[in-house]
């Protein structure tokens, strides 16, 4: 197991080849946006719960979504096109990640993965303009969203909320197609889940999901927030 010294300047992580069966590949560091950015640059992210230490990881295989792959299912257009449902893009960005931070089922000891730390964390980020949200609203509600990290062509999704049925697939579509518009060839969705699979996701290898990586970061970042173009098509 690789430690990472929180005090240092060497932000670099070891190989993700030699992380565990399971993904776990380093221990420790801190959660400095300098860090951070530097994890998602190689295909590594961290992920551990409230009574644990930083966790780092990089599992094979992947789960991603090509925009391009995006399914809309039939119920799920059916659902937009009812209108009573609207996304926007970077303008509560704190209440969604509050949001995904909120337990998704009991638990004994009343956690969550994003912890405080955590969340501190990624709204330095927002606040530097690598880290945006999606929220769908009915009316003057939040009732939906995501939030994620964006580099060159790669958007790295984090998390996912839903107070109303459909809430987050319809911010996830509203996302998608307007990285497509913007040119991103990669939105990693990190570990698979049946969810993420009826919207299109697929499996690929670490080492696949690398090259796709590389060729998503050669494209120039799109810092600072973020806004739906109104003549975006949507389905």
């Amino acid at each position: 197991m690789f430690i990472l010294p929180s005090d240092s300047d060497d932000l670099r992580f070891p190989p993700v080849e030699l992380a565990s069966p399971e993904g776990l590949l380093a221990i420790g560091g801190d959660l400095r946006s300098e860090r951070l950015l530097e994890a998602y640059r190689h295909g590594i992210f961290p992920w551990y719960s409230e009574d644990q230490p930083i966790l780092w990881w990089s599992p094979d295989p992947r789960a991603i979504l090509l925009p391009r792959g995006l399914n809309v299912t039939r119920s799920l257009r059916k659902r937009m096109r009812k209108g009573d449902l609207r996304v926007t893009l970077d303008t509560r960005f704190l209440e969604v990640i509050q949001a995904c931070a909120e337990p998704r089922e009991p638990r004994p000891e009343g956690g969550t993965w994003i912890t405080p730390e955590m969340a501190d964390a990624y709204c330095r980020l927002h606040r530097q303009g690598y880290a945006h949200s999606a929220e769908t609203w009915r009316d003057d509600e939040l009732v939906g969203g995501l939030y994620g990290v964006a580099l060159g062509g790669a958007f790295f999704g984090e998390s996912m909320f839903s107070h109303q049925s459909d809430a987050s697939k319809v911010a996830l579509v509203y996302l998608v197609r307007q990285l497509q518009a913007w040119g991103f060839t990669l939105i990693d969705c990190q570990l698979p889940s049946p969810h993420l699979f009826r919207l299109g996701a697929v499996e690929i290898r670490r080492r696949d999901f690398l090259r796709t990586l590389d060729v998503a970061l050669s494209l120039p970042d799109r810092a600072g927030l973020w806004r739906l173009d109104p003549c975006l098509q949507i389905i």
